[in-house]
């Protein structure tokens, strides 16, 4: 799996047990000895990883971007201190000008407007929206209206702030966790997904609840749609749960605003999106009650054709309202979309996929008018937008814009904020030579906005796409040179893959947590490749690994490493191997299949797939990929697990987990870790208390970080 969603749903008693038995053996993270860095003193060793450490801490990062209509005004949001997020609102200079943005100022209901109560400096902003008009900008905060109390980050509301009076009101007095703010067309109501008394957020990146009660059954929090009418200053009738027992993971308005395109399946919610499917709900307002209709009108699991028993996302109602445009595909994880694009009528009917054989990825799409969608796609390993003629079934010519780097502007991956009536669109753009910025403007002169991160110099080498054939194949990858490289020295060399299996690395700055690039800084060649399975070279590839986990795609990784070798001053005694996720099976699958490699950091991985089935939170992904469940074809299962060839391993190998992770529990890091101990191999385990899939709390964070930089130093010593 991949830095992505899912839940609390089921665990067998021997994973309870072994979860029990973690938390008795294993002491807590910060309490293990850390190995120093070889060729160096410990302290100077320590010296250099902190300092790194350090640089890579003072990013900041901003996580939302929003074009107004008319392409005038820019509203973005920054990760403050202690993890606040700022809202901040530019304005866009003219096109031709030399500027960037005309003025900048922060927007918040304890600093401005008619809510005075809260405590100044401490609200967080964020997840901006526009009204059709122009003339409002939704967005949620944890301040509190009423008594002037701070509330938590699950207990935000929804704020309006009026441009021509420039006025903040609450308006609406929910206590739960509410996202993705989407005003109707008509102006008049502002949507969201909503999980009411929410202990957690949604999906499974983050710590699932403690095993406890009923499994399945007691407590889980199911995701709907909810609505507050703006001129009313009050909720409208709930849209989501007059649909019976279903958990909403998407939702699109209709054009008249009396409709919404929804993606949904029966709770618990973060295990069932790979089965779920796409709904139209309609609504008739009587007074102040309304008839609420809930139509079924597609399920990947019946319908024929290549979307037969895939994933949707992404779903958009044509400006006409008679059509339904979605993204569907081979996905491992909601949130981390990659597939064709389908067009169905609104109504319902056969879906029709438009984009049939195109060499990409489209992870995100948008009408731009009846007969064309906008289309933000995964091309090898960079971000392509475009637009699709529906009538030609051609790309539009004019709409062409290819950028090696990772975009988004909102909670969907390689999102864009589209300007109704201007050429203009925003979204934040990072690379591996530039930090996270806000850029607008036209696709052919868009203009960094912000200037957060300017100061910040990479302290890495430069990079390089790779590109090779392996067994029919085209595979691309990205290496960074280590830093200061001499091509008259011999490097260590560093294998990183990604998580997923359906994701794709794209240029990114590092954040302070685990991952490659800063390998890179300490004199490392970085290989980050797309083998088969990934986005970007078509919906063909991205299946290529059906059932065929750690075989055809751990070839391509070598493939591409016996590359690199041949190409640049590789020390072959000193290669690592390391992932996460997808990646960490990958890590672990691969020790076993080959002795190549010298050392190995194993992060949230899968060692006994049979096993894996009755642990993980999220047991629905699994059938896409092997055919059947577990119990229907358990050798398919045994085939790709890197328990039952745990023999072969030879590497020195470092396994780090949190101990509330739902997408790999850390049941599979301890079967590893304790195979490779009673085999005689080099290991330790690293367990992070109160953790998910992806870690929140910044110590862990820099702690996890910093002992795979010190595993590898370790064990991969310069002669």
């Amino acid at each position: 799996m991949g830095f992505q969603t899912s839940p609390t749903t089921t665990c067998d008693l021997r994973g309870l047990l072994i979860a029990a038995l973690l938390l008795c053996i294993v002491p807590p993270a910060y309490s293990q000895a850390t190995p120093a860095g070889p060729g160096l003193t410990e302290k100077a060793a320590d010296s250099r990883i902190a300092s790194l450490i350090q640089t890579l801490g003072k990013v900041r990062t901003p996580v939302s971007a929003a074009i107004s209509p008319d392409g005038t005004n820019l509203a973005w949001t920054v990760d403050g201190a202690d993890r606040r997020s700022e809202l901040h609102l530019t304005g866009i200079a003219p096109a031709g000008s030399a500027q960037d943005g005309a003025w900048e100022r922060v927007i918040s209901p304890d600093t401005i407007g008619d809510v005075t109560n809260g405590r100044p400096g401490v609200c967080s902003t964020s997840h901006p929206a526009w009204s059709p008009d122009g003339k409002q900008l939704a967005f949620l905060s944890d301040c509190s209206g009423g008594d002037g109390k701070w509330q938590s980050s699950l207990d935000e509301n929804v704020f309006v702030w009026t441009l021509a009076v420039n006025g903040i009101k609450q308006v609406s007095h929910l206590h739960g966790a509410l996202s993705s703010l989407a005003w109707s067309p008509d102006g008049k109501s502002i949507g969201f997904l909503y999980v009411e008394g929410a202990t957690r957020s949604a999906g499974a990146l983050d710590a699932m609840k403690p095993w406890s009660g009923v499994i399945g059954e007691d407590g889980v929090e199911v995701q709907s749609v909810e609505a507050v009418a703006v001129a009313n200053d009050g909720a409208i009738p709930h849209l989501g749960r007059p649909i019976i027992n279903l958990h909403v993971y998407e939702f699109s308005w209709s054009p008249d605003s009396q409709r919404i395109a929804i993606v949904a399946a029966p709770p618990p919610g973060e295990n069932n999106w790979w089965v779920a499917k796409l709904y139209v709900v309609r609504w008739e307002w009587s007074g102040d009650s309304a008839h609420i209709t809930t139509s079924e009108i597609l399920d990947p699991q019946k319908v024929a054709g290549p979307l037969r028993g895939l994933q949707i996302a992404v779903p958009r109602f044509s400006p006409d309202g008679k059509q339904i445009a979605f993204i569907g595909g081979l996905m491992s994880d909601q949130g981390a979309t990659g597939g064709d694009i389908y067009v169905m009528p609104s109504a319902g009917g056969e879906p029709k996929n438009v984009t049939p054989g195109r060499a990409a990825s489209a992870a995100y799409i948008g009408w731009l008018n009846n007969h064309v969608i906008g289309i933000s796609e995964h091309v090898g390993g960079s971000s392509h937008i475009t637009a699709l003629d529906l009538t030609t079934g051609q790309d539009v010519p004019r709409v062409n814009l290819t950028l090696p780097a990772t975009i988004i502007a909102g909670a969907e991956v390689m999102s864009v904020s589209v300007a109704r009536h201007s050429p203009n669109v925003a979204f934040i753009r990072q690379s591996f030579e530039h930090g996270p910025e806000v850029w607008a403007g036209p696709l052919d002169d868009m203009k960094q906005m912000s200037h957060l991160n300017d100061a910040m110099k990479p302290a890495w080498g430069k990079t390089e796409s790779i590109d090779y054939t392996n067994e029919g194949f085209h595979i691309q990858g990205w290496l960074l040179y280590p830093a200061n490289y001499d091509p008259a020295k011999k490097y260590p060399l560093i294998v990183s893959v990604h998580g997923g299996p359906s994701s794709a690395v794209t240029p990114h700055w590092p954040s302070v947590s685990y991952g490659a690039t800063p390998f890179s800084a300490l004199g490392y060649f970085v290989f980050m490749p797309n083998p088969r399975g990934s986005y970007g070279q078509g919906e063909k590839f991205t299946q290529a690994n059906i059932k065929d986990f750690g075989y055809g795609d751990l070839r391509d990784v070598l493939a591409g490493v016996d590359v690199i070798e041949k190409r640049f001053p590789i020390d072959k005694q000193r290669e690592g191997l390391t992932g996460w996720s997808y990646g960490g099976f990958m890590t672990m699958f691969g020790v076993t299949q080959t002795t190549r490699f010298k050392a190995a950091v194993a992060g949230a991985g899968i060692s006994d797939w049979q096993s894996y089935y009755g642990e993980n939170s999220i047991d629905q992904w699994m059938v896409p990929f092997f055919g059947k469940t577990v119990y229907d074809d358990p050798a398919a299962y045994a085939k790709s697990s890197a328990i039952d060839f745990i023999k072969n391993v030879k590497t020195p190998t470092l396994v780090v987990v949190g101990d509330r992770d739902g997408e790999c529990p850390a049941p599979q890091s301890f079967e590893f870790w304790h195979a490779l101990k009673a085999e005689g191999v080099t290991t330790q385990l690293v367990i992070y208390p109160s953790e998910g899939h992806r870690f929140r709390d910044p110590e862990h964070q820099r702690d996890v970080l910093k002992r795979a930089l010190d595993w590898f130093e370790a064990e991969m010593p310069p002669k």
